[in-house]
């Protein structure tokens, strides 16, 4: 029982305090006032609205993105000799901060930067890369797409070849063996790569301001917003409330539910 101790402080610390605090400064006005006008006035403004459009739309782009990148990836390193080194390769950048990152990718992306020196070498000339949405989607999703990899590759791991191999031969066509077999059998590790994604990316800020250059607008930016510059930490904290509810939303969707009557199948 001891052992939970740690454990159950740094939730009751970290966790769950953070929450209920964000929950009751959503209800004071810039004043200090008790009020529910924060949350009138975020349903009833369209550009909240827009904001949070904007931030799932752009979530989802990036999960889609990286979903795409990262299955096949993970699938093959799973068949790859000295998978273990490639994976650590993998994980490396995540050990580099992500303000470094972002100005590693402001030089690469800029007027003066390698893509437009190469681009010039060609006679195609510089182009506008830096401050677009396809910048702003590429490297977000170089970012998150370590965290896309890593469940998807342990589902993979868990994946039984027997089943595949039985698949193959009885005939099915690589296709079928994936969508009917291999697919279902690692979607637990899909769900959680969403998760792992999708939630982060829906309250992306500093991205937005270095690699957007602010014409990419989420409710990350919002709440930047509201905290350091309009000091309203009551209609921040009500957006962060909203994230919250959105991720708690994400993980039921796609969280692992027991199918009914499962308890009943031995009777």
């Amino acid at each position: 029982m001891a052992f939970y101790v740690p454990y159950g402080l740094w939730l009751a610390l970290f966790v769950i305090a953070p929450v209920v605090l964000i929950i009751y400064q959503s209800f004071f006005d810039i004043n200090g006032h008790v009020t529910l006008a924060n949350y009138q006035t975020y349903f009833s403004s369209g550009t909240y609205i827009l904001m949070t459009f904007n931030s799932v739309w752009y979530a989802f782009l990036i999960t889609a993105f990286t979903l795409i990148i990262s299955y096949p990836t993970a699938y093959l390193l799973h068949y790859t000799k000295h998978k273990q080194l490639w994976l650590l390769l993998i994980i490396l950048p995540t050990w580099i901060n992500l303000l470094l990152k972002a100005y590693a990718f402001i030089g690469i992306f800029s007027q003066n930067g390698g893509i437009n020196t190469f681009l010039s070498m060609l006679g195609i000339g510089p182009k506008q890369f830096l401050f677009t949405d396809f910048s702003f989607i590429f490297v977000a999703s170089y970012i998150e797409i370590p965290f896309m990899i890593l469940p998807i590759f342990n589902g993979i791991e868990e994946l039984n070849e027997s089943f595949v191999n039985a698949s193959r031969d009885l005939g099915a066509k690589w296709w079928q063996t994936f969508t009917k077999v291999i697919w279902p059998l690692t979607i637990s590790g899909v769900k959680s790569g969403v998760q792992a994604v999708f939630i982060p990316s829906l309250s992306l800020f500093m991205l937005t301001r270095l690699i957007g250059g602010n014409r990419v607008i989420t409710l990350g930016t919002a709440i930047e917003e509201h905290f350091l510059v309009t000091m309203n930490w009551g209609m921040g904290s009500t957006i962060g409330v909203v994230l919250i509810v959105a991720m708690v939303i994400i993980m039921f969707l796609t969280g692992e539910r027991k199918k009914r009557g499962r308890a009943h199948e031995k009777v």
